[in-house]
């Protein structure tokens, strides 16, 4: 662990820290709040993704689309028209479009073949942000004089890292450049993310081996083929069961670092009100 006492890392003149868990507990707040404070670099994983790795393949997707109407056809053929997606750290909608949704494609969805492929694409960028951290965290100190760093890595940041190892490639190089702190939720915040995104079913990433079996379960439980699954319908199944197993994965990288609880976060409003939750955090580690 980057800082093995809180008084070291209380001391530490450059402060570096990931935070992980699923979305919606905390991440992207804290992170813009250190950001505020004109004093922290914030990288997010999500937004690397969507803009160095996977933006070309975001644009031609809406190209594609674009080029189905007959009067943006032509001016995209002449290059009359500029098209590209506008992602920002609060806003990854294009990142989600992209991924999509597996099921009847009347319906929007895509293809199980071409949704696993996208699949992916997404892990190979994933891994690749989550490794361009330690460029970032030089980047930022020598570019911007910044010496504090967070990185706000993505929900599924669990599926493309092995936690159960002794040893994971990823992990190793994100273990000795930062203090990773695990955003714990409880029954409560499940249950409420549960429900909001049933309300609001957005795509993600899951690990291809969960989606296999996920996609088979549904569809024998519902008796269906796949092109006449309901794509909000699958993810909407498959969202509750993406929770409970990535727990295990979070708390296994968790070993690695420290937790803090999600109602904790509520109560951080300053730099220095984080900086000392995470402290008791590290001591509890010690205990």
């Amino acid at each position: 662990m980057l800082y093995e006492t809180a008084a070291a890392w209380l001391a530490a003149p450059r402060k570096r820290v990931l935070f992980f868990g699923m979305s919606g507990l905390g991440k992207t707040y804290l992170a813009s709040m250190l950001r505020g404070s004109g004093e922290w670099f914030h990288y997010s994983v999500d937004y690397r993704i969507g803009t160095r790795y996977m933006g070309e393949l975001i644009a031609d997707n809406f190209k594609r689309e674009a080029m189905k109407v007959p009067f943006l056809r032509e001016l995209l053929l002449s290059d009359s028209v500029y098209i590209a997606s506008n992602i920002t750290f609060e806003n990854l909608a294009p990142l989600s479009t992209y991924l999509g949704k597996p099921g009847s494609e009347t319906r929007g969805g895509l293809c199980f073949e071409e949704y696993m492929r996208r699949q992916g694409q997404h892990r190979a960028a994933e891994i690749a942000a989550l490794l361009d951290t330690t460029h970032f965290i030089r980047r930022a100190r020598e570019l911007y004089g910044l010496g504090n760093f967070v990185c706000d890595s993505g929900g599924s940041v669990c599926e493309v890292v092995d936690p159960f190892a002794e040893h994971d490639p990823v992990l190793d190089v994100l273990e000795r450049d930062l203090l990773l702190v695990w955003i714990k939720g409880s029954d409560a915040h499940t249950e409420e993310l549960v429900s909001r995104f049933d309300r609001a079913p957005k795509p993600m990433y899951y690990q291809p081996d969960f989606l296999d079996r996920a996609w088979t379960d549904y569809r024998v439980e519902k008796g269906l083929t796949g092109d006449e699954v309901n794509p909000d319908d699958f993810i909407r199944w498959t969202y509750a069961r993406a929770l409970a197993h990535r727990q295990p994965r979070y708390a296994a990288m968790a070993r690695r670092g420290v937790t803090i609880l999600a109602e904790d976060v509520a109560g951080v409003k300053t730099p220095d009100d984080l900086i000392r939750l995470l402290a008791r955090a590290i001591e509890r580690k010690e205990a």
